[in-house]
């Protein structure tokens, strides 16, 4: 079974909307106005395109970063390997054809089947919605965490509101940055 890992920007109060600035949010761009940049705290990023074999998005995220990151060095890592994007709405024209094969799943079983297959972690980058929903479906295995010191209030939450039981997670890696960030990396507990 492949590990599926989330992997964010939040703010203290779990917020992960706009973090690099995307348009129609009040705190837009929180991540690199708000926090002073040390790479360090970055090293995460790296490791996670080395690691990862597969991408995970929402539509939403899907079209927000295929526009941008196959052309980034940053993410060169990323621009061949397998993607896949959940959506009921994305047709096959709505995709990028620069930035090597991306299947639509229409569903969380298709996201389940796709964990039942042979290869390494698929990572999962933004898209809030679907976070929320493969929490609650019990499908995300990890969390790579960078928490930030700040509360923002209103906005997109990585975590879901849903009443459910208790899931329990171990922290496995952690570290604190002379910026305030922090790095927290759980395992979910099953």
């Amino acid at each position: 079974m492949r590990t599926l890992i989330t992997s964010a920007f939040i703010s203290l109060d779990g917020v992960m909307e706009a973090p690099g600035g995307e348009p129609g949010y009040r705190n837009s761009g929180w991540t690199f106005k708000d926090v002073d940049f040390l790479p360090e705290a970055y090293e995460i990023k790296g490791r996670e395109q080395k690691e990862a074999t597969a991408l995970l998005f929402g539509r939403a995220s899907y079209e927000a970063f295929s526009p941008v990151w196959p052309d980034m060095e940053d993410f060169a890592d990323y621009r061949e390997m397998p993607k896949y994007v959940v959506s009921t709405t994305l047709g096959e024209d709505g995709l990028v054809r620069n930035w090597g094969e991306t299947t639509i799943l229409r569903s969380l079983d298709e996201v389940a089947a796709l964990k039942e297959t042979e290869g390494g972690p698929i990572l999962v980058h933004g898209s809030a919605s679907l976070n929320r929903a493969l929490s609650d479906a019990g499908l995300i295995d990890r969390y790579h965490l960078l928490v930030f010191p700040l509360l923002l209030g209103a906005g997109k939450r990585l975590f879901s509101a849903t009443d459910k039981d208790t899931q329990k997670l171990r922290l496995v890696e952690h570290e604190t940055y002379a910026n305030g960030l922090q790095k927290n990396v759980f395992d979910v507990v099953r």
